[in-house]
């Protein structure tokens, strides 16, 4: 059989970036820049208040204080967004609103709670330094600066700079976009009645749902029977559309009416994993180029390989960080056992207070109940048989 990180290798060889590509701004949260961002001007582009109140000369209110209040003229309104600036005569004040341009020949800003706050002849009681409550053109950002590095995840910050620069579109690393395909006649759709033997369709959900949470674009096709050309043209039909990658689930064990191996042996290598669950694997390239990944029809095998294959994949190849999920050694609660020969991942509740874990719910892959309330996965090697309480193990934290 193969190794977890033989399969691991393979598949994310397959899951490759899309090229770079320009976004609107607000539509590039949570992508990854491709080229560095150089400011295009200058933060702030012009002199501006830092406080609502009077432009001023320095030299006009020396002395100003509750004892003696200095008195002058309001010869300019300025209100932010004024795009003609005055200029400020000796003796006069202009009032001014904060991101306002301050006047040419200002010197320093009085905020209003040091004034009366008056229109037509203000009476300042405070007296300030050179500079103070301005703004000066260029103290946050100098054009011609890198302000974005190529690599950097764009968060609602980086945004606002890049909108602020008045950059309207970005170069990003675009979201991979995946097509999930369940397959299995028993499958039903919710809202449909039950028959006997039929179950409802839950994989295609939950894959769509885990692979939006790592980062990417899910498209959801239609269910198909174990019919191979059924199978064959919902597959054509919709990778036509598009798609960088494909995630099937279902149809790839050793038995009857396996139709993803039945549909596609010679296009995908199908291969068993040394691991529990989800020993039964497969990865491959479309005839159209479009790479390929199957996985389990069981739940938690499903859900499981999407997280030791695909999930990292898919964010190494869009650039993001944090590619795996955070490790950590805790220490085990009770006893466990595991198949020789296979790694295993159990379900688990981890408590960082106590810096222990616990298994949770039975191994076998349709008990997927115990691993929506699960918070981890425990990964035991393929050497080891038996565990014993008060072990440390490896945990994949899944919060």
């Amino acid at each position: 059989m193969r190794t977890v990180d033989e399969h691991r290798r393979i598949v994310a060889a397959r899951i490759t970036p899309r090229p770079a590509e320009n976004v609107p701004t607000p539509d590039a949260l949570g992508l990854v820049l491709a080229e560095d961002v150089v400011a295009p001007l200058s933060l702030p582009n012009f002199d501006n208040s830092a406080m609502d109140g009077y432009a001023v000369h320095v030299g006009d209110i020396a002395g100003a204080s509750d004892a003696t209040p200095v008195r002058l003229p309001v010869a300019e309104d300025i209100p932010a967004g004024r795009t003609d600036i005055p200029t400020l005569a000796p003796g006069t004040a202009h009032r001014i609103m904060t991101g306002a341009p301050l006047p040419m020949g200002a010197t320093t800003v009085v905020p209003v709670e040091a004034t009366d706050g008056a229109v037509d002849t203000v009476t300042i009681r405070e007296g300030k330094k050179e500079g103070q409550h301005i703004r000066r053109a260029g103290e946050d950002v100098t054009a011609g600066t890198t302000v974005l590095r190529a690599g950097q995840l764009l968060t609602p910050a980086a945004l606002g700079l890049a909108a602020a620069l008045g950059l309207g579109e970005l170069p990003v690393i675009p979201r991979l976009r995946v097509l999930v395909l369940s397959t299995g006649t028993e499958l039903v759709a919710p809202g449909i009645p039950l028959q006997p033997g039929q179950i409802y369709e839950s994989n295609a959900v939950m894959l769509a749902a885990a692979v939006r949470d790592a980062g990417a674009e899910a498209a959801v096709a239609p269910m198909t029977t174990d019919d191979v050309d059924a199978f064959r043209e919902t597959l054509r039909q919709h990778t036509a559309a598009g798609a960088d990658l494909v995630i099937t689930t279902g149809g790839v064990s050793a038995g009857a009416y396996e139709v993803v191996k039945d549909a596609l042996s010679g296009t995908v290598e199908f291969v068993k994993v040394a691991m529990q669950p989800g020993m039964p694997q497969g990865s491959g390239v479309l005839d159209d180029g479009t790479p390929i990944v199957t996985l389990p029809g069981n739940p938690v095998s499903a859900l499981v390989s999407f997280e030791v294959f695909v999930r990292p994949a898919l964010r190494v190849a869009m650039g993001l960080t944090d590619t795996e999920r955070p490790r950590r050694t805790a220490m085990l609660t009770e006893d466990l056992t595991s198949p020789r020969g296979k790694r295993q991942f159990r379900r688990g509740v981890f408590d960082p207070v106590t810096d222990t874990v616990s298994g949770y719910g039975p191994p076998a892959s349709h008990h997927l109940r115990w691993l929506a309330s699960a918070n981890c996965l425990l990964e035991l090697d393929e050497d080891v048989a038996e565990v014993a309480a008060g072990s440390r193990v490896q945990v994949w934290d899944l919060r």
